[in-house]
């Protein structure tokens, strides 16, 4: 009975051993432990808590600028930068033709203008430099519409993942805290060759007491016989 008891611990040590290496423990162990180590930084709390705030705060806010930001209304934009040239020559000539209509020198009308008419007088002073950062200002947008067309689907993709973050906090760093995954393979091993050593020492470590001693023959007695 107890041989064969320690045939089923045998088994069982080798199957112990066995085990962690015909599922890949040992490559897999490695590479929860590497992405255990990797998450660390992004899965610390304050991190979780940045990464929402600038979803929530600068992301999603920007989602709602994303449409105005679409070709139709660049081209409308286009159509009013069209008229600044005609306007910026146009407003060239307002000073030459007050000061011709009024019988003012230049100067003259150009600083009644400016005293009367300060705004409208600036606005038209700056039109050549409105106009070209205006230029500057849709052409960037120009290039750029693909990209602002795709952010409403990207703050919807990215939700999920700010909201997973934000709630697996505290599982993450009860995993984390877990021993080294490395050391799984050995919580096998070490099990399965006690039990191999234990199995082999009482299958074959007292053999030589079990096996039957010879019986020698019993030695003959015979009467001594008169001469």
């Amino acid at each position: 009975m107890c041989r064969k008891m320690m045939w089923g611990v045998l088994v069982v040590g080798l199957l112990l051993i066995a085990a962690p290496f015909a599922i890949g423990l040992p490559g897999k162990a490695s590479g929860g432990q590497n992405m255990i180590d990797a998450f660390e930084p992004i899965m610390d709390e304050q991190n979780v808590q940045t990464t929402s705030d600038y979803y929530y705060d600068v992301f999603v806010p920007l989602g709602q600028v994303a449409p105005a930001m679409s070709q139709e209304n660049i081209d409308k934009f286009n159509g009013y930068l069209a008229g600044f040239g005609p306007m910026a020559a146009e407003g060239q000539q307002l000073v030459p033709a007050f000061a011709q209509a009024t019988g003012m020198s230049e100067e003259d009308a150009g600083a009644f203008m400016a005293s009367e008419f300060p705004a409208m007088f600036q606005m038209l002073q700056g039109l050549p430099q409105m106009q070209q950062d205006f230029e500057g200002l849709l052409g960037l947008m120009d290039a750029n519409v693909a990209i602002f067309e795709q952010v409403p689907a990207g703050l919807d993709h990215y939700k999920p993942l700010v909201d997973t973050m934000e709630a697996e906090v505290e599982n993450y760093d009860k995993v984390a805290s877990l021993p080294n995954f490395t050391l799984f393979t050995w919580f096998f091993l070490i099990p399965g060759v006690l039990l191999v050593v234990l199995a082999a020492f009482g299958l074959f470590g007292n053999r030589k007491q079990d096996d039957p001693q010879p019986v020698s023959a019993p030695v003959e007695h015979r009467e001594p016989q008169l001469v």
